[in-house]
């Protein structure tokens, strides 16, 4: 299914998401594009787009970060479920305010129609951190 996505809602200083488009339901592939760098588990991310793309077997929870064109492999992250009593019809990313002078980082990712989502797993010590910021979730839509 492709989907064009929207930001609408919440963001932070001048965090802004652009368009978001076009998701796969059997990978949960997702088009995001940041305005400013965002923290990934050992990774940031420059300002652009990227595909979020879930390995599509059962048990999975691994999910890999693309470049725009998908010829470039970021990240291949191991994730912990993430649930929401109800499904949204929208993509949800939940991100750690971590200051002026650092990225916020993505701490989960939930693809639209879905009640389990992707946690991303951090080191001890950046998951402390980040348990410490304000956090906020950017709802983006079609």
């Amino acid at each position: 299914m492709n989907r064009q996505v929207f930001v609408i809602g919440l963001t932070l200083a001048s965090l802004t998401m652009l368009p978001a488009a076009r998701a796969s339901e059997d990978n949960q592939a997702t088009k995001l594009t940041f305005s400013q760098s965002v923290q990934i588990p050992g990774r940031v991310l420059t300002a652009g787009t990227y595909w979020f793309v879930v390995d599509p077997t059962p048990v999975s929870k691994v999910v890999r970060i693309f470049s725009s064109d998908q010829s470039t492999l970021y990240a291949t992250l191991q994730t912990a479920s993430a649930e929401h009593l109800e499904a949204l019809d929208k993509t949800e990313i939940t991100f750690a305010d971590r200051g002026a002078m650092q990225p916020e980082a993505i701490l989960t990712w939930f693809y639209p129609g879905r009640t389990i989502g992707h946690q991303f797993i951090y080191s001890k010590q950046q998951e402390k951190e980040v348990a410490r910021n304000k956090q906020h979730t950017v709802i983006t839509g079609d």
